[in-house]
């Protein structure tokens, strides 16, 4: 037994990999369950915490939070755990409903604090913020990894200022996991301005030439500009306005096939009576994958008779999720904004011209890479810190990098951005009508 004990003080017996895994909630002596304690910044904010043996999702008894009627509620439900093994990485779930909840990813606030074995602070908290559906309950989870100096964590259910709102949490794990391997995505963004062209189909078979000619080995992503069909034929939106699918279309997806591509190109498209500035994903295979209409038009595009779009669309690719914008959505922040919160690791910007200031505003506020092919606007690769990681300055260039989206970009004083962005974005505060 010495031996035992001497060799564990060693550190020659590792601790076991830390899985924890709650359901089933019974209330204790204290009305929390073993292990649970609750929080709250001060006693008169505290929500109500109690175990629900009603509302559940698997087993009988579920950690439910209700603001109580108080609009300055904040807090829930908290857990320990302990043995956590520094830089290793872990995966938070946890499942919630709610009802009276009107901006849950605002007010409905999961957390993993880090601690040093001083009971201090190790690193900035994790928030976990992808959500998927499943029945009538939300999943939450994040792959997180501890900071140098953890030695516990504390995992933190919460309900922030919904006086009328109420949560249920449960199936809650917290599981150490193997490092994620990189997730590398090949980008390539064509610089091309054709002039004097005669017709669509020619502006565009100089777009195709370009990449097949510039473009040297396997890619994942070929990105053109915006309203490839329309540059240099001096003809306007009406006239060279097509259907999707349609004939360039057609000459992108045979681009697709022939370089195991996706392709992201702007167009002018024709649906019936109606003219929208629009942005085609072709997929690997050839075939049209999704598009996106512009959502903001600058007054020339609406004299000259387009309509606007009104969603923001993410497209799910075998490497990941993008979003699309098209020039002028760049002045705003809504559109990145929407496409970083639907979960969208990649924007790609087809753009005439316009701000790079802003395009770089873009990329650090949602910590996301942008790409943009432009005309007026550089051709270039952004990373999520606005750093320009490769550009084509001259006309027939092409800008080409390899990216990896696994990695985390860690501001070392607020953590990471992405997911606080999300979490605490103030979706709750609405924009004056007019000035």
């Amino acid at each position: 037994m010495r031996l035992l004990l001497s060799l564990a003080a060693a550190g020659l017996f590792a601790a076991a990999p830390v899985h924890i895994v709650q359901s089933g909630f019974t209330a204790g002596p204290d009305g929390a369950p073993e292990g649970w304690r609750t929080w709250a910044p001060r006693a008169e904010i505290a929500p109500r915490t109690f175990v629900d043996r009603v509302h559940f999702r698997t087993r009988a008894g579920a950690l439910a939070i209700s603001g109580n009627g108080n609009a300055g509620e904040h807090g829930g439900w908290v857990y320990d755990v302990g043995a956590i093994e520094p830089r290793a990485w872990y995966r938070f779930t946890a499942y919630y409903r709610s009802i009276g909840v009107p901006h849950e990813s605002l007010q409905i606030l999961p957390r993993v604090e880090w601690k040093t074995g001083e009971d201090k602070r190790a690193g900035r908290a994790e928030y976990p913020y992808q959500t998927s559906r499943d029945g009538d309950w939300n999943r939450v989870t994040a792959d997180v990894q501890a900071p140098p100096k953890a030695s516990s964590a504390t995992l933190q259910l919460y309900l922030s200022n919904a006086p009328q709102g109420t949560v249920w949490w449960d199936d809650v794990s917290f599981e150490q996991i193997p490092a994620p391997a990189p997730r590398l995505v090949t980008i390539a963004s064509v610089n091309l301005r054709p002039s004097g062209t005669k017709s669509s189909a020619e502006s565009v078979h100089q777009f195709v030439t370009a990449a097949d000619t510039t473009i040297h080995g396997k890619v994942d992503v070929i990105l053109l500009p915006e309203a490839i069909t329309l540059i240099g034929t001096g003809k306007s939106f009406l006239e060279v306005s097509e259907t999707i699918p349609g004939p360039t279309t057609a000459t992108l997806g045979e681009l697709a096939r022939r370089r195991s591509s996706y392709i992201v190109a702007g167009i002018m498209e024709r649906e019936g009576a109606i003219l929208y500035n629009t942005a085609v994903l072709i997929d690997r295979h050839g075939d049209v994958a999704g598009r996106y209409r512009k959502v903001y038009l600058p007054s020339a595009e609406v004299e000259g008779g387009l309509t606007p779009g009104n969603e923001y669309p993410v497209f799910q690719t075998d490497f990941g999720t993008i979003g699309l914008m098209i020039c002028y959505d760049v002045m705003f922040p809504d559109p990145a904004h929407a496409l970083a919160r639907q979960g969208a690791e990649i924007i790609l910007l087809p753009i005439w011209g316009g701000d790079e200031t802003l395009a770089k505003a873009r990329a650090i506020e949602n910590k996301i890479f942008l790409v943009a092919s432009g005309y007026d606007h550089p051709t270039y690769i952004m990373d999520p810190d606005g750093n320009r990681i490769a550009s084509a300055p001259k006309n027939g260039d092409v800008a080409i990098s390899t990216v990896d989206l696994n990695k985390r970009w860690w501001d070392p004083q607020l953590g990471d951005m992405r997911a606080r962005r999300v979490k605490e974005q103030r979706v709750d505060v609405k924009l004056p009508d007019r000035p």
